[in-house]
Formats: C-alpha cells, structure tokens, sequence
C-alpha cells in the first residue's frame, strides 16, 4: 500500500478516432468492460463517451481518461472538441479494409497540422481475427507509423489479444514522452479504477477495469 501511495502520478486524456467499424468502442469496452459484459450488444458510440482507468508501469501511475468518438461522418466536426486536448491519440483501422487506413492517414495529417502541443500517436490495425481477410499488412502499418513517428500494434477486440497490452504500450510511451516534452501537460480531474499489468496473464487481469 504504501509503495502504491508513492508513485508518481501522471494523468492523461487519450483519444481514440477512426471511421465507423473499425472497432473503436469494443476496444475500449474490452479493456474495460465496467456493465457491459455481453460485447455482441455493443452499438456505435454517438458524439463521444469516455472511461477513465489506471495502470502502473515501473515506478509509475498512469490515470487514462479514454474517450471513444465515433465514427460517422455526421460526427466528424465534433472532433476536435475531443482532440484539441488530448495527451495521445489512438487512430485505428480495419486490417481488412483499405479505406479505413486511408482515413487513419488523413486522422494522422488533420492532428498534426490542427494540434499545436506534442500529441502522442498509437496507429492500432484491429480485427486480426480475421487474418484470412486481411489486406493491409502488419508490415504496412508498421512502415507508416515509422514514417509519422506513431506507435504501432495490432489487435482483436473481438477475440482480446493485445488489447491490454496495447494500452500497456500506450502507458509507457506517454511516460517516455512526458520525459522528452517538458511543455507535455496533463490535466484530467476523474475517478479511477486501478489495474495492474504485471497482472495480465491472469483472465481477470486482462479485462482489467471492471
């Protein structure tokens, strides 16, 4: 408890954007799945919702307040209230549709050319359960996050594989980008609920913020 209570803390707004479908809210849903635990009754997100959860990575807390924009091109204008603040942003795509990683690029280009303080970027390629159908490949999404200084896994939301790990990843690069952004500020004032990722091979531990 007391080695708990000592750790230094830093709070973060993360975004997640991309188009309809690609899985955004059962991202988040699976990472944390707080009253919803039937994922086949998951609807799409209108306007934005938001989630708020914990993790230690090392010597560190990271407070993550998590929100799910949606996708539809009728929401689109509301981004940037959600973006404009943000810590990092979670861009995600189909693996199995172009289209939605042409749209992640153009996520990409409207964060840098609209958001003015550094913005941590992690390109997530989801749905790898459908590998058979897959038309973008892992190389492919490593090669343009490389080439846009982004972070890059790939996930299934549907089946949970890598999903906590990674918002795992996502922890520990905003702690090496708050290292290296001295004007890198966090401002979020919500309750949390903890997890700890040394944890993660344990079933309850890779749905973590229950």
């Amino acid at each position: 408890m007391e080695a708990a209570s000592s750790l230094t803390m830093i709070d973060a707004k993360i975004v997640i954007l991309g188009e309809q479908n690609v899985g955004k809210t059962s991202f988040v849903v699976v990472f944390n799945p707080k009253g919803m635990k039937d994922k086949t009754r998951i609807s799409s997100t209108v306007g934005a919702s938001f989630v708020t959860c914990q993790m230690t990575v090392a010597d560190r807390s990271v407070k993550m307040q998590i929100w799910d924009t949606a996708g539809q091109e009728r929401f689109r204008s509301m981004a940037p209230l959600y973006y404009r603040k943000a810590n990092a942003a979670v861009i995600m795509y189909d693996i199995c549709d172009l289209k939605t990683f042409t749209a992640a690029k153009l996520w990409v280009n409207e964060l840098k050319r609209n958001v003015e303080a550094p913005v941590l970027i992690l390109l997530v390629g989801n749905k790898t359960d459908l590998s058979e159908q897959r038309v973008i490949s892992n190389q492919m999404g490593q090669e343009y996050a490389t080439s846009v200084g982004a972070i890059f896994c790939e996930t299934s939301a549907t089946s949970n594989q890598g999903v906590s790990e990674a918002f795992y990843l996502l922890a520990r690069n905003l702690i090496e980008y708050e290292e290296k952004h001295s004007n890198f500020e966090y401002k979020l004032n919500s309750d949390s609920i903890r997890m700890d990722p040394s944890e993660k091979e344990d079933d309850e531990a890779r749905s973590p913020c229950c």
